[in-house]
């Protein structure tokens, strides 16, 4: 069997033969994987740096992903974790962590829209009492994560959705997703005057510049005994994050973590249909670009597209 296979946590995967995967449990079955999205926690899992990561190698990268099974019906599927991942012509899943793709769903979509749309998803309905009407700050919005996230907010009511990042030319972009307002992340200012009654923040990002966005919130903040759920979701700008003790005492500031461990299997499990049944349906602008299995390597090491999450093929689609 091929598959993507690490073999060192400093070099890239590469495309070789694999042992094929057995069944060890009643619930377990053997899926030919048709996508697999290569997310950021694909990354960090293929390199070690993951919190979950056992330092075990070899090991097959990838986390969830869509599988025909026996019967040639399309499943969507989570993994456990695994040193057999999705990125292979085959994997085992667990049915109990698994569901039917809807007929008219696009596989491709699916695979690439789920994993960064569940963070925001499921941080707002399984982390927080989240209300529609109450206003939320995007931090790292122009990322694939983040910009799932302002369709997120925007699909569970948000009132205010502010769109925060660096990069100006692809914040202008964002209100068509949903975004009410936009702030450049190194104009404390700007931010503050635009997120400065938010109720809850999708922190993307982590490391100093939340933090710096933190005090930027909190200072602008007319009414600092008003609730605020900062929810830490990725740390794409750093693992720790400098935060001032007065930000914690001088105002109603609740900091949450929103990933696995903090969310129990029965949350995936009871949220996601619906989330893929609103991806199948176009509720949520997708931006994804298929890769042949074989060209793992070059997908890999290719110069990164925030927007846009990359999807390994192993298996032709077939209706």
């Amino acid at each position: 069997m091929k598959a993507a296979v690490v073999t060192a946590f400093d070099t890239p995967p590469r495309y070789s033969e694999a042992p094929a995967p057995t069944p060890t449990d009643p619930d377990e079955i053997i899926v030919d994987v048709i996508a697999a999205g290569l997310h950021p926690r694909v990354r960090s899992q293929a390199d070690g740096s993951h919190y979950t990561s056992t330092g075990a190698l070899p090991l097959i990268p990838g986390i969830d992903g869509i599988g025909r099974d026996a019967d040639g019906g399309l499943r969507y599927f989570i993994l456990d974790d695994t040193n057999h991942g999705s990125m292979a012509e085959q994997t085992v899943i667990d049915t109990r962590r698994s569901f039917p793709l809807p007929e008219h769903a696009d596989p491709v979509a699916v695979a690439a829209a789920l994993n960064p749309a569940m963070a925001s998803w499921m941080a707002l309905r399984r982390r927080i009492e989240f209300s529609p009407g109450q206003r939320v700050l995007v931090l790292g919005a122009t990322g694939s994560s983040g910009r799932m996230a302002v369709q997120v907010a925007r699909r569970l009511g948000a009132g205010q959705i502010v769109a925060a990042a660096r990069n100006a030319d692809l914040l202008e972009k964002l209100p068509e997703l949903g975004a009410t307002d936009t702030a450049r992340l190194d104009d404390a200012d700007q931010l503050g005057r635009a997120a400065a009654e938010v109720d809850v923040v999708l922190d993307f990002l982590w490391g100093e510049p939340s933090a710096k966005a933190m005090v930027a919130v909190l200072t602008a903040r007319p009414d600092r005994g008003k609730p605020l759920s900062w929810i830490q979701i990725g740390s794409v700008a750093g693992l720790t994050a400098p935060i001032p003790s007065a930000a914690l005492r001088s105002s109603r500031l609740q900091i949450v973590g929103s990933g696995q461990g903090s969310l129990e299997r029965s949350d995936y499990l009871t949220e996601l249909p619906q989330l893929v049944r609103e991806i199948a349906d176009g509720e949520f602008v997708v931006d994804a670009k298929p890769v042949p299995l074989e060209q793992i390597e070059q997908a890999w090491t290719a110069p990164a597209n925030g927007a846009q999450r990359i999807v390994i093929t192993p298996a032709a689609i077939r209706s």
